[in-house]
């Protein structure tokens, strides 16, 4: 049976015509690869695969916004571009069903990096007060940019800093990075020849050893990672488990994470964590304070925000400011945030800046059930 999109969707694509977004319509078959690679751990492990008859890694639909980048760069539309959508998504293992209607806005190209990421959560709480008019909906926001300006002046290697981002998004994954890096583990236990050229970072050296072995042992490598992934991630641990941060910096990182204010304080608690800790943070404070005027300026009900510095969403693509808007009982209704890199890494020849949201109208739809 077809699933059907719910009575509301009338309003919703109103509102999109309002805002300038123009809906589009995206295929439910898609190559399973960009959200393989692109879209989390999260994702990947529930999205349903299939094959093409030439064998091509195929999937039903998961989520819009890498299909919608894709779709933008295959057609080489030009830029500025509103893109809205409603339809069908497929997730396994999801709580109320793998397949349900996700609705939302990308927004692409836009220079005004600052006004766009305001204007789409203005979009998220416009549309989610038009279907569910009367209902009290609270807001959180996070900025990755920001996490990583910090894990940059707290002097963390790079193999450190690309670890906490990859955790950032994940209360757990961020937890436990910090765990490791307060009380380091102790050297692997390795074989005496791997363990050798791990200690003097010999890679090329190590990646040959590591596919003689596998060939020894009738390991292929398409069966998992190749020998030169496995030689990298050896050494990157090594790296790791190496690294001692001071009592104050690591302070510093839990108490920064652990940053949970009013969204109008905010930008004085960022400034005074910075100066307190010694840190130099310009340039994100720069960016979040100019985000956060034109927040203000789009006349959402600001008590209704909340800033929360170890907050991010679990989709490997985002790189700056993130949010959702939620229930009054915390379920979360609407997901977004900005994604500068996601069309570079999809094949686009130059930048194309992006920032979106998607809304779960099942669990709106829930929402309204209830409230009847």
């Amino acid at each position: 049976m077809t699933l059907r999109a719910p009575d509301f969707a009338d309003k919703i694509v109103a509102l999109f015509a309002e805002r300038d977004a123009a809906l589009t319509d995206i295929p439910i078959i898609q190559p399973a690869d960009p959200f393989l690679d692109m879209a989390g751990e999260d994702l990947r492990r529930r999205i349903f695969l299939t094959e093409s008859e030439t064998g091509a890694n195929l999937c039903l639909r998961p989520e819009f916004t890498i299909p919608v980048c894709r779709d933008h760069i295959e057609k080489r539309a030009a830029t500025p571009q509103r893109y809205a959508y409603l339809g069908e998504v497929f997730r396994q293992q999801r709580e109320g069903g793998a397949e349900f209607f996700q609705a939302g806005i990308e927004d692409l190209g836009a220079s005004d990096r600052a006004g766009a990421d305001a204007r789409s959560l203005a979009d998220a709480h416009a549309l989610l007060t038009r279907v569910l008019p009367g209902h009290a909906l609270s807001v959180t926001l996070g900025d990755q940019a920001v996490f990583e300006a910090v894990l940059s002046a707290l002097g963390l290697p790079r193999g450190w800093q690309m670890r906490l981002t990859r955790a950032f998004g994940s209360q757990k994954l961020l937890q436990a990075a910090l765990d490791d890096l307060a009380n380091p583990q102790g050297a692997a236990n390795l074989p005496r020849a791997i363990a050798g050229l791990v200690a003097r970072g010999d890679e090329a050296a190590l990646s040959e050893h590591i596919a003689t072995v596998m060939d020894e042992t009738g390991i292929s490598p398409s069966a998992g990672r190749a020998p030169q992934e496995i030689a990298r991630r050896l050494i990157e641990k090594a790296d790791l488990r190496s690294v001692r941060l001071t009592d104050e910096a690591m302070g510093a990182l839990k108490a920064f994470v652990a940053m949970r204010v009013p969204f109008a304080e905010a930008g004085e608690r960022l400034s005074a964590f910075a100066a307190e800790n010694g840190l130099i943070l310009d340039d994100a404070l720069e960016t979040y304070a100019a985000r956060a005027q034109r927040i203000s300026d789009e006349g959402l009900p600001l008590e209704a925000l909340t800033y929360d510095a170890g907050f991010g969403r679990p989709l490997d693509y985002y790189t700056g400011f993130v949010f959702e808007v939620a229930s009054p009982k915390g379920t979360v209704l609407a997901g977004g945030g900005r994604y500068d890199r996601l069309l570079t890494l999809l094949g686009a020849e130059t930048p194309i800046p992006g920032v979106g949201f998607s809304i779960w109208l099942d669990r709106v739809a829930g929402l309204k059930e209830t409230a009847a």
